[in-house]
């Protein structure tokens, strides 16, 4: 059995390795640093541009979209309610399903909203980790889970990957069409995961997994430590036809291709990240939300409703100027 099935996955095509080391990315601009207001458990979790507004998710709340009024400072979050149906089974296994329900008692949000995206329509699409599951919350209508191929689980945990309590599905991302959704795992292993609608339901073809690599890598030089960190991905964008994934504790964003997963460039933030009055108590990177255009990138981070040296405990939305010569185009 364990020979079929490693067969299969050689014939899937994903990347299977540990990452090489990468060269130094270019540091980014910050533009502008925005404190959210309104987002009462805090815990921004996603941000996705739907239409002409930016909205944001928090994996304490199972229930709330929060559409950013941007106009004044602090942002403001107007809370947009909707419920969510059961969650269907997705193939996780009963000891990751038992700690989750555990888990929500103790810190709130059943669901674990951890990324957010958007199609042409306006329809959202929210990754639950909690349940390795992907809602759908339309315009109009109510609120769908998306029937996701059960191989999808399968192969990702035949891959080495969504084997550990809290390292499940950390980010997601749609195309405009709304016909293509990538997933990315979140750490050891972390991957990229691609399934595309068919009819009613999401399959993959040839199969889901794009990339799964294991390892650690130094801290940012900021951080002046010699620790390694486990390589994660905290979430994932699509824009202009790549792939673009917010690596959290490397502190960098990288570009892809949408179809391999390849890794094309990369560029860092630490910089501004990690300045004296933005620092964390916190062992590990915060940034778990991203939205990529033309002009730049947006990073919300995840406080754990900490505080920063500067004493700000509500969530925080940076925007970074697009590198010189912008992303990349499509070759």
């Amino acid at each position: 059995m364990r020979q079929a099935w490693a067969a299969l996955l050689l014939l899937a095509g994903p990347v299977l390795a540990d990452a090489p080391a990468s060269p130094t990315p270019v540091e980014l601009s910050l533009v502008s640093e925005h404190v959210i207001a309104g987002m009462a458990r805090g815990n921004l979790s996603g941000l996705a541009q739907c239409g002409d507004a930016l909205w944001a998710v928090s994996d304490r709340d199972d229930h709330s979209l929060y559409r950013l009024a941007t106009q004044a400072s602090p942002w403001q979050a107007e809370a947009i309610d909707f419920q969510p149906p059961s969650v269907p089974d997705s193939g996780l296994p009963w000891g990751l399903r038992v700690r989750t329900w555990v888990m929500s008692f103790i810190r709130g949000g059943d669901l674990d909203f951890e990324g957010l995206s958007c199609d042409a329509q306006g329809s959202a699409y929210l990754v639950s980790e909690a349940h390795a599951a992907v809602l759908k919350v339309p315009v109009s209508g109510s609120p769908e889970w998306l029937r996701l191929s059960p191989s999808l689980v399968r192969q990702a945990r035949g891959s080495g990957m969504l084997l550990h309590f809290n390292a499940l599905f950390e980010g997601v991302a749609v195309n405009g069409a709304g016909d293509h959704l990538w997933l990315a795992a979140e750490r050891e292993r972390r991957g990229l995961l691609v399934v595309k609608r068919q009819q009613t339901a999401w399959d993959c073809e040839g199969g889901c997994v794009l990339l799964s690599e294991a390892g650690t890598e130094p801290l940012p030089a900021q951080m002046n430590s010699s620790r390694q960190a486990s390589r994660d991905f905290s979430d994932l964008a699509y824009f202009n036809g790549k792939l673009f994934t917010l690596e959290r504790n490397a502190y960098q964003i990288c570009r892809r291709n949408a179809q391999t997963a390849a890794l094309e460039q990369c560029w860092s933030f630490a910089a501004e990240a990690l300045a004296p009055q933005r620092r964390y108590d916190q062992p590990f990177g915060l940034a778990e939300a991203l939205v990529v255009d033309a002009s730049g990138a947006w990073v919300g981070l995840d406080n754990n409703e900490g505080a920063r040296a500067d004493g700000e405990r509500r969530p925080v939305v940076w925007r970074f100027a697009a590198p010189a010569g912008g992303w990349g185009a499509v070759p």
